[in-house]
């Protein structure tokens, strides 16, 4: 019998949450400007200065490996930003993973923290009270669909 603690979601869960992305982001297979005039290609990668893509001008193709290469470690590091948040992550169920991830992919950690009510409700396992600290934002309003969606998942459960 195994009796390792999890340390990571599992790849279902990751192939949900990149379904998940790719509707939330969209999915880019060329280098383009997001909402804020930032360089970014396949499902919300920002372009920073480590990437073979930077300085790459708008509209330059991107391979689909390359986005699914760049999509594995952008989740990865999400994942940790969020565990860094919240530690007990890893244990809650798994659609409320996916949630709180694609949350921290849209805020990033430092964003997703000051949800403090609603993380306490997470911790609680009070889902009512998650979904509602949810709506109870600006972030709610901002992003629309996305938000709604994600709170309904949180309701569903």
């Amino acid at each position: 019998m195994n009796l390792t603690k999890k340390k990571t979601m599992d790849n279902n869960l990751i192939d949900k949450l990149k379904e998940q992305l790719k509707i939330d982001e969209g999915i880019k297979y060329e280098v383009y400007e997001d909402h804020l005039g930032y360089a970014t290609f396949g499902i919300g990668h920002l372009i920073t200065t480590a990437d073979e893509e930077y300085g790459w001008p708008v509209g330059t193709k991107v391979s689909e490996d390359r986005v699914n290469e760049v999509f594995k470690t952008d989740v990865q590091k999400f994942i940790s930003e969020t565990q860094k948040v919240f530690p007990d992550l890893i244990n809650k169920p798994d659609i409320i993973q996916v949630v709180l991830v694609n949350m921290c992919f849209n805020l990033g950690g430092s964003r997703l923290s000051k949800f403090r009510n609603m993380l306490q409700a997470c911790r609680d396992h009070d889902w009512d009270k998650m979904a509602a600290e949810m709506q109870d934002s600006r972030w709610f309003t901002q992003v629309g669909r996305r938000s709604i969606e994600l709170q309904q998942i949180v309701l569903d459960q």
